[in-house]
């Protein structure tokens, strides 16, 4: 007995230093990232560098303007949303409560499959298939705009939704189905009445988990957005070059004097960036604990 407990508090220390340990890791990362983008408002104020229209860092006059990397981030993610959430959970429905188990054995291990392929190849992919196909079908000058960088970040957050989501909607109890087609129900009032409201906590997880990929995505944008630090047009914004706030530190911080205005400059984009992140992890938590309420 001694010697079972001993293991049991053996591992219960562990599993504590290692909880302990992360937690450290990540406040030293806020740390880090927060005291060197603070530096930059030595110089520059805080409400220029929010509202600032313009992102010159190399001109004789050096300005740091968020809105036009925010716009483009942004209008890029929004794309990708609406490109990947109905698809990806259409996808989900179809795998779980649709097909035949064959087909839905095959399907699931290629969608996984995707999730683990490089970004750097879907870059590649979106630099010389979906760009030269952009340009000729909008005749655009250049095929690199946030249309083109949303798709590739939808194509990218799919395999993540449709596998989340059909984990959820696959571990609704057997019973909610057979209790609702017994009462009359229709295999599709079935599914959106009854599935998907006891599996929206699952499904908004995975929606937020794929708004998380094409906000911190880097290498995609950097290929096929044409990385135009400029504010995006009203309405046709989604045809133009944009740039977004991770690929902005992408390019220059390579390039930047270290502790000059700039280096600061991108700091402080990066602590926004984490802001953003942290806020959308919030609302996630907050939404699967809502539904999770309401169905429980």
């Amino acid at each position: 007995m001694f010697s079972r407990n001993s293991k049991e508090k053996g591992i219960e220390s562990v599993l504590f230093v290692i909880s302990t340990l992360t937690v450290a890791i990540l406040f030293l990362i806020c740390l880090f990232l927060f005291r060197d983008g603070l530096l930059l408002f030595k110089e520059t104020s805080l409400l220029d560098f929010l509202t600032g229209k313009f992102w010159y860092p190399t001109s004789v006059n050096e300005q740091f303007g968020l809105v036009p990397l925010f716009l483009g981030s942004l209008l890029v993610t929004v794309g990708a949303i609406l490109f990947s959430v109905p698809l990806g959970v259409a996808s989900a429905i179809y795998i779980s409560e649709i097909a035949h188990p064959k087909v839905a054995d095959f399907l699931k291990p290629f969608i996984e499959i995707l999730a683990g392929v490089p970004s750097v190849v879907y870059g590649f992919f979106g630099l010389v298939v979906l760009v030269p196909l952009m340009q000729e079908t909008f005749n655009l000058p250049t095929g690199q705009t946030a249309l083109t960088g949303s798709i590739m970040l939808g194509i990218m957050a799919l395999p993540t939704i449709v596998t989340i989501s059909e984990d959820a909607i696959s571990s609704v109890p057997g019973t909610l189905r057979q209790g609702s087609l017994a009462l009359g129900a229709t295999r599709w009032q079935t599914i959106y009445k009854v599935i998907i409201p006891a599996a929206i906590s699952g499904i908004s997880a995975a929606v937020m988990l794929g708004v998380g990929r094409a906000i911190g995505e880097t290498m995609v944008v950097l290929m096929v957005t044409g990385n135009a630090a400029i504010i995006p047009s009203f309405p046709g914004g989604f045809l133009d070059p944009v740039r977004t706030m991770t690929a902005t530190i992408a390019l220059e911080m390579g390039e930047v004097p270290q502790g000059s205005d700039h280096f600061h400059a991108l700091f402080a984009v990066g602590s926004v960036l984490f802001i953003i992140t942290f806020l959308v992890n919030l609302v996630a938590d907050s939404i699967k604990k809502k539904y999770r309420f309401k169905v429980s």
